[in-house]
């Protein structure tokens, strides 16, 4: 895994071992970042489930603003912040070692994202509980651009009832980009 472009391109950056999380492959993080493009100058950025932060430091390195780094594995953190300062990137980086839902509490009252890029574990409700938490909270606007990766068999019609507006679908081989915004008061 590298990062892609910017700053601190082609830099490599490490990963965990095992099965606890999957980094984005280069190619998807290209085809993200190549849609996002016009979005990430000067954005902040927040990376949830971060595991070895490779989303947000690409997102640093293409001149985001700042980034936050949500993960609660001690593990990943070691390596998100060990990668922040391979990179040189860790001046504009907080990282948060805690669970999802608690950080969007913490961070309530200090700004809007501009993007949002979640990628919880495959299957087992995260997705939709911090989509529900985000909504709640004053952290995102409608201008902020919400995306999440899921296993491409996934539903994800509840996104309308949580007060999200679905986007786009970018279909990969094995997974999918979810992009949603909340739905405007009074549309």
């Amino acid at each position: 895994m590298r990062v892609i472009a910017g700053t601190a391109r082609s830099m490599p950056l490490k990963t965990i071992e095992g099965l606890d999380t999957r980094p984005t492959t280069d190619r998807i993080k290209e085809t993200l970042f190549n849609m996002l493009q016009t979005e990430i100058y000067g954005c902040r950025f927040l990376d949830l489930f971060a595991g070895s932060g490779g989303i947000g430091i690409e997102a640093l390195s293409r001149g985001a603003k700042d980034a936050v780094f949500v993960e609660n594995s001690k593990t990943a953190v070691a390596c998100i912040k060990d990668n922040l300062k391979f990179t040189h990137l860790d001046d504009n980086a907080v990282v948060m070692e805690q669970d999802v839902l608690t950080a969007i509490n913490r961070l309530s009252g200090k700004g809007v994202f501009d993007i949002v890029f979640i990628d919880a574990p495959y299957g087992m409700g995260y997705d939709k509980s911090t989509l529900t938490a985000l909504a709640n909270s004053n952290i995102i606007d409608e201008y902020t651009t919400v995306i999440v990766e899921e296993k491409l068999d996934a539903d994800v019609s509840y996104v309308s009832e949580l007060g999200f507006k679905l986007n786009k679908i970018k279909n990969y081989k094995t997974n999918k980009h979810i992009f949603v915004s909340l739905e405007k008061i009074g549309d």
